[in-house]
């Protein structure tokens, strides 16, 4: 589906608007709480949202995924705007953003692949937990009415999908809940509770902050952590879009224009941004949103409802948005993996990633965290795993003047640390063969092992030789075998 296909096709046009529209709607409440967070005016954030929206629909490597003032940017640069002040925001932002651009300009995007599947369930998992818990509080100590209109909400998302599909059950939930709140004079906890909605735009922001190397040193840690937070969740994002429409996309472009939207947002609105995980989810999984128009439209109606719809807006009922969302966190979790015959079959140790990728998010409130500790935590397993797959087996000749050894699996500092422990240096004969024909070289650690195995066997009078090898181990072990120690 391309933006022209949609254009020429009224049914696919009326969807991608919609969805945009909606996508808004469950996007204005949560930039609102992350501004505070942050530290920084709600407006700052909806500007922000506003830029980012349309910067990334025209520039961005994935189509239908929605980029806005975020919490994990937000969580990472409230300690900085509170202990030195907002004006070190701006330069922040700016430097982050040339940080992504130069990710994604590298090609660093295709890191990515090396994320493993366990810990991308573990993400997505987290992130219905963390959607879900974060609409708890609007649902908790509000009156009667507002359950009653909870339902409501709930009641609508589920049935109406029964009756027509055309509008978008959550949108026309959202319209329906907010016409009886301001037709019967209804007092609920709404937006505006969230924060003050001027409806004035703030303009191009002032740079404030010192120009010299202490704003440098001081804004640095900063802005590295905004610029690989932001990146990890928009590329894990994309990469979760990526699944849910079948449909590629590409890293390297969704990194460099994450950081000229960023730029952008910066110069006018004032904060970072990056995917927001749960209102994509929204856009493309109950939307059905496939192309660039609806986050467009969600850029261009955020706009809309900040500067001229701003009263009607503050007046949608939280409750109404929290039953959206929960909904989609509902949605987003991969029950099928936490079901127990999925997690009898799992390996063990892929289970484990799973859930302490799961435990890190839920306790810390930041995915890049739970990624982080998963992507770790799945290295060491797996360095542990294959540490023990190696397999040496010894045969001697039946003349006695000769052995030869067969190494069996894959060479690298993991499993080839300990194998020099393999060899009978003493009780061997002078001639020694180690056949690597079912092994390859995959480290200048083992290449240091086979050397140390020739220099043991060297000091009983013995000669190693190593044959089978393929030609790019070959390769690598003529480059380093004598050259790895001081003596070499």
């Amino acid at each position: 589906m391309t933006v022209l296909s949609a254009l020429r096709s009224p049914r696919q046009l009326s969807r991608e608007v919609l969805a945009g529209m909606v996508t808004t709607l469950a996007l204005v409440p949560e930039v609102i709480s992350f501004s505070v967070v942050a530290g920084v005016d709600p407006m700052v954030s909806l500007v922000a949202s506003i830029v980012l929206a349309v910067a990334m629909s025209v520039l961005g490597g994935r189509p239908g995924m929605v980029t806005a003032a975020a919490g994990s940017v937000a969580l990472v640069i409230a300690p900085l705007v509170h202990e030195h002040g907002v004006q070190y925001v701006l330069p922040t932002v700016l430097l982050a953003g040339v940080i992504q651009v130069v990710f994604g300009l590298a090609g660093l995007a295709r890191l990515m692949r090396f994320i493993p599947r366990s810990v991308m369930i573990g993400f997505v998992n987290a992130l219905g937990v963390l959607i879900f818990m974060a609409q708890v509080p609007h649902v908790l100590n509000v009156p009667l009415i507002a359950y009653a209109l909870f339902a409501l909400t709930l009641a609508i998302i589920f049935l109406l999908p029964r009756f027509t599909k055309v509008v978008p059950s959550p949108l026309a939930a959202i319209v329906v809940v907010t016409a009886i709140v301001i037709i019967a004079g209804l007092t609920v906890p709404n937006v505006s509770d969230e924060g003050p909605l001027t409806g004035r735009m703030p303009g191009i922001t002032p740079f404030l902050a010192p120009l010299d190397v202490e704003t440098l040193k001081l804004i640095l840690p900063t802005a590295l952590s905004v610029a690989f937070v932001g990146l990890m969740e928009t590329l894990l994002t994309a990469r979760l879009v990526d699944d849910i429409t079948d449909t590629p996309s590409h890293k390297g472009r969704e990194s460099w224009a994450l950081g000229v939207s960023n730029i952008f947002a910066g110069f006018y609105g004032g904060i970072a941004g990056c995917a927001m995980i749960g209102q994509t989810v929204l856009n493309v999984k109950t939307g059905q949103a496939r192309t660039r128009i609806s986050t467009l439209v969600a850029g261009v109606f955020l706009l809309a409802l900040v500067t001229g719809l701003s009263p009607v807006m503050g007046q949608i009922p939280m409750v109404a948005l929290a039953a959206v969302m929960m909904v989609v966190a509902v949605t987003t979790i991969d029950w099928h993996s936490v079901k127990p015959s999925t997690l009898k079959r799992m390996p063990l140790p892929e289970t484990i990633v799973m859930g302490m990728t799961v435990a890190v998010v839920v306790l810390t409130g930041n995915l890049a965290y739970g990624v982080l500790v998963g992507v770790v935590l799945a290295m060491v397993l797996f360095a542990r795993r294959v540490a023990h797959v190696i397999n040496v087996e010894r045969t001697v000749a039946a003349d006695g003047r000769s052995v030869r050894y067969e190494v069996v699996g894959p060479l690298f500092f993991g499993s080839s640390n300990d194998l020099v422990e393999h060899f009978a240096y003493a009780d061997d004969p002078e001639s020694v063969t180690i056949d690597l024909g079912r092994a390859q070289i995959w480290d200048a650690s083992t290449v240091a092992a086979l050397d140390s195995i020739e220099a043991k066997y060297g000091s009983h009078g013995a000669t190693v030789t190593i044959q089978g090898l393929d030609q790019r181990s070959t390769a690598f072990h003529r480059r380093l075998s004598g050259h790895l120690s001081a003596d070499g």
